[in-house]
């Protein structure tokens, strides 16, 4: 029952109130509807995720199945707004995982003499949904690929040869230059959405 419905029905029972009274029914009256639109102004207003946004934060969902906690990254390759396949690190089909039996980690030289430590039990995320694709017969040329850090070389040259055109990711790769390189050189569109760099336990 609004105020003024409230005030009617008290003019039917009681009479018409005095002009004082009214006063104070027409300031409350006053106060409460400001107080409805300003909570209607103050309302939060839903705002959609972009596309970028949204298969990236599917990539995230499909990470949680990675079985190597030093990269647990989820893929996402897309066309025309619809996904094709995804993938996750992990060791192949039928082999050990790095959360059952651990790591298996060689250090990696880099150009400028850093050097940095790599699991190489796991196949990227990657590399795992374009053999997922192959496997299942999937065309996935002219797609967008999603992942949440830079992809490493061999990744690179793998999306470059699979007919991705485009790589959307979350963060960058700590050994991402040549990667970037070869997209550049290839035409492969590569959008970073945070410029931070990806950290994990022992790289170095």
């Amino acid at each position: 029952m609004t105020i003024l419905q409230w005030v009617v029905m008290v003019e039917k029972v009681f009479g018409r109130p005095s002009p004082a009274v009214r006063r104070g029914f027409s300031f409350f009256k006053t106060r409460y509807n400001r107080g409805m639109s300003q909570n209607q102004n103050t309302e939060v207003k839903h705002v959609r995720p972009s596309w970028d946004e949204y298969f990236i934060k599917i990539g995230r969902d499909v990470g949680e199945r990675a079985t190597c906690n030093r990269g647990s990254g989820g893929c996402v390759i897309v066309k025309d707004k619809r996904i094709l396949v995804t993938g996750y690190v992990g060791a192949p089909a039928g082999v050990a995982h790095c959360d059952d039996v651990g790591h298996e980690l060689h250090t990696v030289t880099q150009e400028d003499g850093t050097q940095s430590k790599h699991c190489i039990r796991t196949s990227h995320g990657e590399q795992n949904a374009i053999a997922n694709a192959a496997r299942k017969g999937v065309a996935i040329e002219g797609g967008t690929l999603y992942y949440f850090i830079t992809p490493c070389y061999t990744c690179a040259k793998m999306i470059i040869n699979a007919g991705i055109v485009r790589v959307v990711v979350e963060k960058d790769y700590h050994a991402s230059k040549r990667s970037k390189e070869i997209f550049k050189e290839a035409g492969v569109e590569l959008i970073i959405l945070n410029p931070e760099v990806e950290t994990y336990a022992d790289m170095k």
